[in-house]
């Protein structure tokens, strides 16, 4: 369906990244989970040995920052539009995390590259942005806060003030992704620079913090439905009185609304892409799973009982219908950026993660007790799912926001609805009838 919107590089690539997933990525996940120790302390200062073995292995293949597209950052990005991505991205989705870090394409350091890339100064791009390109770091986005309802990021209370040559940082975050990983080097950090400013959306900053600058202090790790996503981690932050050089300002005072807005334009579709594949994962398992012989019950296979295969058709059309709408967000995204394909990406946010969680509770079903535990990876995948109906802003946000679009169409339906009801009564005047009461 989307074969002729693919440029020969693009072809090239998809193919090569197919490969590369299935004869390395794939075979090597458990690998990783065995390297990652129990030990509550260790396994937050382990950096994986497999994931960075396949790193080397995807950086000389070419399979590298491949979410960067060039025509949106000619100086750092690839030659790749959002619709290309998004078929890839379903790809690097099916071995979830591991998937995309393998080639340097997982959150958040993606939505970090393409702030540095696109507002940060020379100099900021030169001491953050290329390690992170080059895979040599890994960074956090700190906006989330603990006492507040961060969905609207208006309301975030951390203070960010200038004083001399420095800006201050206090400030209570928490859910932040990245802040746990050995390797990071760099949060970047929103807060409020100008409280009093009328115009709310220009209250905000957002500046560069060392992850080893005096005053970080991360408190805990917190869990995802028990899981506690070593060593990235989700972190509760503590910024006490940090001092940093008044270069680290992103773009310049207030600009923050305007950063993070920035910060998830093409992104904005990158966890649904990914969902996709986890979806289709899940029902390639279920399928494996109701198939196999040595799971029968009650003489028959798990297929032949109740609702099943009814089941496995309502997932193929669901992952269907989802992934049309990925794409047509992604095709509006490259013909009119992220503010011209509100309404598809809005209508994605809500659709594809829901979608993917009842695919994934219907294999879970299928599995019974298993699917429940670690010896399957449909739990995580349940876990991991379930938070991006939160994580990536809340549904009930992506709802009224789609739904406060279509009713500003109420006007012009009124308007049409009148016309065709003037044209209607001149021709029942012209053939003498009379209109319905």
């Amino acid at each position: 369906m989307v074969e002729d919107k693919f440029s020969p590089f693009a072809k090239e690539t998809l193919a090569k990244l197919i490969k590369f997933q299935e004869d390395e990525v794939l075979p090597a996940q458990k690998i990783a989970h065995a390297q990652l120790p129990d030990d509550p302390v260790l396994r937050w200062k382990t950096v994986i040995p497999v994931i960075e073995e396949l790193k080397v292995k995807a950086r000389k293949l070419g399979l590298w920052n491949l979410f960067l597209s060039k025509a949106h950052y000619p100086e750092h990005g690839v030659p790749l539009t959002n619709l290309e991505y998004a078929v890839m991205a379903e790809v690097l989705g099916r071995a979830g995390h591991m998937g995309s870090e393998a080639v340097n394409c997982s959150a958040p350091d993606t939505g970090n590259m393409e702030v540095l890339a696109r507002y940060g100064s020379p100099e900021q791009q030169k001491k953050w942005l290329v390690p992170l390109l080059n895979g040599e770091i890994r960074s956090s986005f700190a906006m989330t806060e603990r006492f507040v309802s961060s969905s609207d990021a208006t309301n975030i209370r951390t203070s960010i003030r200038q004083e001399g040559n420095e800006i201050v940082i206090n400030g209570h975050k928490w859910w932040i992704s990245g802040a746990g990983d050995p390797r990071t080097r760099l949060h970047l950090v929103m807060g409020k620079s100008d409280p009093n400013n009328a115009n709310s959306h220009q209250q905000q900053s957002v500046v560069i913090v060392p992850a080893d600058a005096p005053g970080v202090k991360i408190i805990r790790q917190m869990h995802v439905m028990g899981y506690d996503d070593a060593p990235e981690g989700h972190s509760e932050i503590i910024y006490d009185n940090v001092r940093v050089p008044l270069s680290n300002l992103v773009m310049g005072w207030g600009r923050g609304f305007e950063i993070i807005q920035g910060r998830l334009g093409p992104g904005r579709i990158h966890h649904c892409m990914r969902s996709i594949g986890a979806a289709q994962l899940a029902l390639d398992t279920m399928i494996q799973r109701v198939t196999d012989p040595s799971r029968k019950t009650f003489g028959k296979y798990l297929y032949e009982h109740g609702t099943v295969v009814s089941d496995i058709a309502k997932s193929r059309a669901e992952i269907e219908s989802a992934r049309l709408l990925v794409y047509s967000a992604a095709l509006q995204i490259d013909k009119f950026k992220a503010k011209g394909a509100m309404k598809e990406i809005g209508i994605a946010k809500f659709v594809v993660p829901s979608m993917a969680l009842q695919v994934v509770d219907r294999a879970m079903q299928a599995f019974g007790a298993q699917g429940l535990s670690q010896d399957t990876d449909l739990a995580l995948m349940w876990a991991n799912l379930r938070t991006l109906r939160l994580a990536d802003g809340p549904d009930a946000v992506h709802i009224q926001q789609v739904g406060q679009r279509e009713l500003k169409r109420a006007p012009t339906l009124a308007k049409k609805a009148a016309e065709i009801k003037k044209k209607e009564a001149a021709l029942f005047e012209k053939y003498n009838l009379k209109p319905p009461a």
